[in-house]
């Protein structure tokens, strides 16, 4: 007779395993513990095999029976539902070891060491926030253009239209690794050129005017955070490198005699020096007596970790400075470029060297750390002494512009 429900829910356990059925080669086992085991019994190729239907009452009656029947269907067509469902599971099995998140987890540890720790963080909680939920658990291979566009769209609308970009290139370099790791055939990331507007440009805010800079450097003088902090706030407008260049400096590539810094600049993985002026070296003297025995000429509250990036910034608004419409750690980089053009007269390919920027010369050579190093160790300390003139009020700047 078929089962019931109430037959099912009051069968008793005994010493050993009992079966009940319910027709076509269905039945619930129930174990001496208790346990009640929906199992289908069945042959193929003369051979009698058990496939296990779930166990009751997470799956019920209508349920169990609704699973016989499949399997059935699949016999009927002389395919095993044992080895189907051992497919079905290998499958599953390959796109979660393939799915996106899997693939984009590992290109960002693959790369990892070779990025800005703070880079890698970002990336990551981008990835986590805005693209795991919707195409992580995505075999990449399966993934689309428009699922990709769906992505994109949801950052863009909520007015994040630069991050939107930054994600899209972020999506396709794991694709990129994807394809060359053999997991993926193509990347359709570039489908989508164009789909999202292109956002405004945004320039980092800085002062650019010599009666402001003066103020800033007065400012700076008068600051009473750490001297650590300190310090960088004094070094910023001297040297004016990159942020995290300038906050990650090690002493090991300091040569104070020699009036040098060596480092790799982080975003072209090339060699640059930086000539220091006389004023640089004595800030930096002095701050070896603090921290020349550390790793990090500015460590953080962990001695063994750089000041914190948010540091410069931090400072800068303690100071009373709006760092999104007036100054940031990154606009020293363009008060310098815009002063020692257009009040120094130095000459642009001398100070975009200095900047770290890649300028291709007349025969297409590269960025060389050490072209043009006269002519910028000659404007280092040239640009250092038109500050110490400026914060002190002695250096005239007439109507013309030009400096006295």
């Amino acid at each position: 007779m078929p089962l019931t429900d109430t037959t099912i829910r009051n069968a008793k356990p005994t010493e050993k395993p009992v079966r009940i059925f319910d027709g076509g080669g269905l039945y619930a086992e129930i174990s001496p513990a208790g346990g009640k085991l929906w199992r289908l019994k069945y042959r193929i190729d003369g051979k009698e095999k058990l496939l296990a239907l779930g166990m009751y009452p997470d799956v019920g009656l209508k349920d169990a029976r609704e699973r016989r029947d499949e399997a059935r269907k699949l016999l009927a067509n002389g395919v095993d539902p044992g080895a189907h469902r051992k497919a079905q599971k290998a499958a599953k099995a390959e796109r979660s070891a393939n799915s996106f998140e899997v693939i984009c987890r590992e290109w960002l540890e693959q790369r990892k060491d070779t990025v800005e720790p703070s880079q890698h963080v970002k990336t990551l909680a981008r990835m986590e926030n805005d693209v795991f939920p919707w195409l992580g658990a995505k075999a990449i291979a399966e993934i689309t253009s428009p699922d990709v566009l769906g992505v994109l769209r949801r950052i863009d609308e909520r007015g994040a239209r630069y991050t939107a970009h930054r994600v899209r290139s972020e999506i396709s370099r794991a694709f990129r690794y994807a394809i060359a790791t053999g997991r993926a055939d193509r990347d359709p990331c570039p489908d989508l050129k164009g789909a999202i507007p292109a956002p405004k440009a945004e320039h980092f805010a800085a002062i650019t005017t010599p009666t402001e800079v003066a103020e800033l450097l007065r400012a700076i003088d008068g600051f009473r955070g750490t001297f650590v902090v300190k310090s960088a706030l004094l070094l910023a407008p001297l040297l004016f490198v990159r942020p995290g260049e300038l906050r990650s400096a090690e002493w090991s590539g300091f040569d104070l005699d020699k009036a040098e810094w060596r480092y790799l600049v982080t975003k072209t993985k090339s060699e640059h020096l930086v000539p220091l002026a006389s004023q640089a070296v004595a800030i930096l003297r002095e701050l070896h007596e603090l921290t020349g025995n550390r790793r990090y000429v500015f460590p953080g509250r962990d001695p063994h970790k750089a000041m914190s990036e948010a540091a410069i910034n931090a400072a800068l608004r303690r100071m009373g400075y709006d760092t999104k419409t007036e100054i940031t750690g990154h606009g020293f980089r363009a008060m310098a470029r815009t002063i020692l053009h257009e009040e120094l007269h130095i000459k642009p390919e001398v100070i975009e060297h200095q900047l770290a920027h890649q300028v291709p010369d007349a025969l297409g050579t590269a960025y060389n750390r050490t072209k043009f190093l006269k002519e910028r160790q000659t404007m280092m300390q040239q640009w250092a002494d038109y500050l110490g003139k400026l914060k002190v009020g002695a250096e005239v700047i007439p109507l013309n512009g030009q400096a006295a």
